[in-house]
């Protein structure tokens, strides 16, 4: 509603104009019932913007408590998940999970890197994990070789068992393969549980132990290209 105008009353009449003094009076007086309503009515006007004004600034304080809490019940979580803040120009080895500043995701290292880019920003060294030690996260991987690769890492200090579900899909076909996964430190063993594909296997698997990591491993069964999406559940050491 646009604010009500308030219309300009009449010249006032002057004792030292006599003349005019009887005219002046008439139009002056006349015009004082219209003013009064004309005024009333502004003050209605401001009276509501003044009520949706406080009703907005409630709101909007609102909504800043709960950005504040979401972004610290996120930087929580994320700690809590064995995940550290990333700090920009710090070094930082294959495996490494950190939390980010911007979207408080998780992201783990894949190239060692003391880069000043945001790991949500920077896929060439991160990938966004989901969550952290105890918790289900995700890894990706894209392969056109048939030759052994390494689709998943895992910093062998932080996990000493894992759950995988690794989802493989090349051209229209897909493989659905379950992993449990175990290490000591120096070898790592896995058995394969479940499979399921929509007409062959898409590949094979395998884990070892490589310097600071735990890595799966994967053998496609074509050079066509193959995504892997690996869901894991992971398992800290017992403190």
């Amino acid at each position: 509603m646009a604010y009500p105008p308030i219309t300009t009353l009449p010249p006032a009449p002057s004792r030292s104009s006599p003349d005019t003094f009887a005219d002046l009076s008439d139009a002056f007086v006349a015009s004082l019932g219209g003013f009064q309503s004309e005024t009333n009515a502004a003050g209605t006007y401001i009276d509501g913007i003044g009520t949706a004004v406080d009703a907005d600034a409630i709101t909007a304080a609102a909504a800043a408590v709960s950005a504040t809490a979401s972004a610290s019940a996120a930087a929580n979580s994320a700690a809590s998940a064995g995940a550290v803040l990333w700090v920009s120009g710090t070094s930082y080895a294959v495996g490494y999970v950190v939390y980010s500043p911007i979207d408080f995701q998780n992201y783990r290292c894949i190239q060692a890197t003391s880069g000043t880019t945001d790991p949500s920003l920077d896929t060439t060294n991160w990938v966004a994990i989901g969550g952290g030690s105890g918790g289900l996260t995700e890894q990706t991987a894209t392969t056109t070789a048939t030759t052994q690769t390494a689709i998943a890492t895992y910093a062998k200090a932080d996990y000493t068992a894992m759950e995988l579900s690794i989802v493989a899909d090349s051209a229209s076909e897909r493989t659905i393969t379950k992993l449990l996964v175990v290490h000591n430190g120096t070898t790592a063993s896995a058995t394969q549980y479940g499979e399921v594909n929509t007409a062959t296997t898409l590949s094979t698997y395998d884990v070892d132990v490589s310097g600071a990591n735990v890595r799966l491993l994967a053998t496609p069964a074509s050079a066509t290209s193959t995504e892997f999406t690996t869901k894991e559940n992971l398992f800290a050491p017992l403190t």
